[in-house]
């Protein structure tokens, strides 16, 4: 305490009132947060011009007059070293505040002793309180918060311990006492020279942002992570664009299954293009308690199911659509690589095509990049809509989601393809931002009269209201036996397509179903990729783990996904179930928003969605 305060002896009394600022200032930010973020009938413009004014002329006010909120509340006084007599500026104090509140910040995650470095060597300021005590009194009630503030560090570890269920790591309370306590083990050793020097800048600097990876890393495995939107696929429910607060607690954060890995890096280093995480160790799937299971209807973020291989130079779609739309296409021209093996058996075809396809990516490793195997924790994230859990039957006839056979309310922002035509007028910019389409979605429109956009039925009504609008109908794929299926699982056994899939039982956590050589292909990377047995098919026999199998049970839940967006969305129809250990978490706010579209001074940032919860309807 007398670094931070550079000599000045502080009371107990006087110490304890800047601890109190400090807690004030805490509320005050957290509280005007959250109040603005749940004003859902506050225009979201005018949550940014409350949240500007705040920082632009309430809080240098306050550091005109003599420091923060809470510092001002409990008269305490912000001003520069060696200089008694003047207040510090505008600038210094905004300067002071933002590494002062990091500073706070640390102290609240570290487990350690309080690090100054960001409040002394960066913030230029200092709180000073000129009350004059005997050191042995302030020494004596430095004591007594060490303690206080170890049994409060104990209980949280003892609560994160129990949390995680292994009671071995109880043994880290040792350390925590010694840190707060009995301080026998010099933990920090490297930041204090044993010649009584001070250490080096670059060692703080290095001990700073160690400490800051390692706690944003406990931050997005145990709490929350920030995502951004990549494509349309949930247009007009989320943006492209939107920065997602997503929160791991929701459904309960998983142990990761590759531990040793980069923050904030989900499973490549850029530049360098090296996987950013160990494949050792490597843990099996394990899922803390949250708050809820999935449900039907929320929007949640998962580890892309079929992205466990990839092609590094071609990752979109997938590589088992990939390699067997090349299969395809090779056995079109040479139909003896298919070795006899009929039509008639789609399993077998699939799996025979899927081989041609990787051995002509194999060997093309200029075009497809080497391929690569990611774990589960590793795969790319994705966002979607759940519409249809465990245990449930999933349908969709003519557009319309059908389960357990009823027809089910569509979220608000539902969007489909609509065929347009006008009397010659021809669609420009300024019309496609009033109708809300983005550049993406507009890319493939056409160039008049005929037109093909995504629209959600009240922009629908809009659009047929115009009078140069002749005609407009929703798209609507159906799919024959005769035709090539486009959708999951790619079997002429399934007549599905995009607008007319189902009906398709998800499965359940211990619910067991017949298996057979036709409904194989919903189920075979279930057994083989998800669960882990092995399969094979003899003579039309199927065998799992070597055993004849006729029916299977299911080892985990699973879910399928769709956009709302729903013709401009690679989802489950496309690549089949979810499994459970593959969820990540729930977006909760959108808490940034950036028109890649648009400019920094023609629209580039959507003030409207700031502070915008994220809604299942």
């Amino acid at each position: 305490m007398t670094n931070l305060f550079r000599g000045e002896n502080l009371t107990p009394a006087s110490f304890r009132k800047r601890q109190m600022s400090n807690v004030i200032d805490m509320f005050i930010f957290i509280g005007l947060g959250w109040g603005i973020s749940i004003s859902g009938e506050v225009p979201s413009l005018f949550k940014v011009i409350l949240i500007a004014s705040f920082f632009i002329i309430y809080l240098p006010l306050g550091f005109a007059f003599g420091g923060t909120i809470g510092q001002k509340m409990l008269n305490l006084r912000v001003r520069k070293y060696n200089d008694y007599n003047n207040r510090i500026s505008i600038f210094d104090g905004y300067k002071r505040t933002f590494f002062i509140l990091t500073n706070y910040w640390i102290e609240v995650l570290s487990f350690s002793s309080k690090r100054k470095f960001l409040f002394e060597k960066l913030s230029g300021t200092v709180l000073l309180q000129l009350d004059i005590n005997e050191s042995e009194e302030l020494t004596s009630y430095h004591k007594q918060a060490n303690v206080r503030k170890g049994i409060f560090a104990g209980l949280i570890y003892t609560l994160w311990v129990i949390w995680v269920g292994n009671y071995w790591l109880l043994f880290g309370n040792i350390v925590v006492f010694d840190i707060y306590i009995s301080k026998k083990v010099p933990w920090d050793y490297w930041k204090n020279p044993k010649d009584g020097s001070k250490p080096k800048a670059w060692v703080e600097w290095v001990d700073a942002l160690v400490f800051a990876l390692v706690a944003v890393y406990f931050i997005n495995l145990f709490l929350f992570q920030n995502y951004k939107i990549p494509t349309s696929s949930l247009e007009k429910t989320l943006l492209v664009g939107d920065h997602l607060f997503v929160s791991k607690v929701s459904y309960g954060p998983r142990i990761p299954q590759t531990p040793l890995s980069f923050p904030l890096l989900q499973n490549t280093v850029p530049v360098i293009n090296t996987k950013s995480y160990l494949e050792w160790p490597k843990w099996d799937y394990r899922r803390l308690a949250g708050f809820g299971k999935v449900k039907r209807d929320d929007i949640v973020v998962f580890n892309f199911p079929t992205g466990d291989t990839v092609p590094t130079l071609v990752t979109n779609p997938d590589f088992y659509i990939t390699t067997r739309n090349l299969g395809l296409s090779i056995a079109r021209d040479n139909p003896a690589y298919l070795k006899g093996i009929s039509p008639d058996n789609q399993w077998k075809y699939n799996e025979q095509l899927r081989a041609l396809g990787k051995a002509y990516v194999n060997q093309n490793e200029g075009t497809f990049g080497e391929v690569v195997y990611r774990p589960v924790d590793r795969r790319d994230n994705y966002v979607k809509r759940c519409v249809a859990i465990a245990g449930e039957t999933f349908e969709v006839k003519h557009n319309q989601i059908y389960i357990n056979g009823e027809a089910v309310v569509n979220p608000k922002g539902l969007q489909h393809w609509y065929n347009i035509r006008t009397d010659g007028t021809k669609f420009n910019d300024k019309f496609l931002d009033k109708m809300e389409i983005s550049a993406e979605d507009a890319s493939g429109m056409g160039f008049g009269p005929t037109y093909r956009l995504p629209l959600t039925e009240e922009k629908a009504a809009q659009m047929k209201s115009f009078p140069f609008i002749k005609q407009i109908m929703m798209d609507e794929e159906v799919s024959d036996s005769t035709s090539m299926p486009q959708t999951w699982p790619y079997s002429t056994d399934y007549v599905w397509s995009r607008d007319n899939f189902g009906p398709l039982y998800i499965p359940e956590k211990g619910a067991t179903v017949d298996i057979n050589m036709k409904n194989l292909v919903l189920y075979d990377r279930i057994i083989t990729a998800y669960e882990g047995n092995t399969l094979k098919v003899k003579n039309n026999d199927i065998y799992i783990n070597g055993e004849l199998a006729t029916s299977y049970t299911f080892k985990m839940d699973y879910y399928f996904m769709l956009g709302d967006n729903r013709h401009q969305s690679a989802d489950s129809r496309y690549w089949g179930f979810v499994p459970e250990d593959h969820v990540v978490g729930k977006p909760l706010l959108v808490w940034l928003s950036l028109n890649k579209d648009k400019s920094i001074f023609g629209g580039k940032i959507r003030f409207d969605r700031f502070f915008k919860w994220v809604a299942n309807e």
